[in-house]
């Protein structure tokens, strides 16, 4: 059976060879971004966002941590933090699964079969469940302001979205921290 660290090379070596745009961060084959497009069929359709992925030492054994950086109206994904509440990925995770899957697989099958019933954003269920038709109007109204190729890049530039992610433009900034002369 072959090492934790080798399957995340294989995995993300797959990745970077399929049709993916994958940028790794910092060179590191734990954090990387992948550009995501919406799936055909689906109000989502003609949308990029730029899914942050990290990948814990115990991978794959253990299952990543996905989420998307532009905004996304959709039940199962948390609209400011981008987090995704997905069953295959936070619970039923299993080492036969990788990278391809989620991207291939799990992503798109999330977007063109929302769950409701187990929502991160409340809003999102509630009018899927009471008004799909005004759903779809503002999922395509998000695609077209939040899911362009420009807004996904502008996303990933300005991460901070999620609070367990910080970015160094946060302290480098010199005006914002007066008293901290060096």
């Amino acid at each position: 059976m072959s090492s934790p660290r080798r399957r995340i090379e294989t995995d993300v070596m797959k990745l970077l060879m399929s049709d993916y745009e994958v940028t790794l961060v910092n060179d590191n084959m734990q954090e990387f971004y992948v550009r995501f497009h919406g799936p055909s069929d689906t109000p989502f359709a003609g949308g990029i966002w730029k899914v942050h992925v990290e990948l814990p030492d115990q991978y794959p054994y253990k299952s990543p941590s996905i989420g998307f950086m532009n905004k996304i109206f959709h039940p199962n994904i948390d609209e400011l933090s981008g987090s995704v509440c997905l069953d295959v990925i936070n619970q039923t995770w299993s080492p036969m699964f990788d990278m391809i899957n989620i991207f291939e697989v799990f992503l798109p099958q999330l977007l063109r079969y929302p769950n409701p019933t187990d929502p991160l954003n409340g809003e999102a269920a509630a009018m899927l469940m009471r008004e799909a038709a005004g759903y779809e109007l503002k999922v395509k109204d998000y695609v077209s302001r939040f899911a362009t190729k420009e807004a996904a890049e502008f996303a990933t530039d300005e991460s901070s979205s999620d609070d367990e992610m910080s970015s160094v433009e946060s302290f480098s900034d010199d005006d914002d921290a007066p008293g901290l002369e060096l």
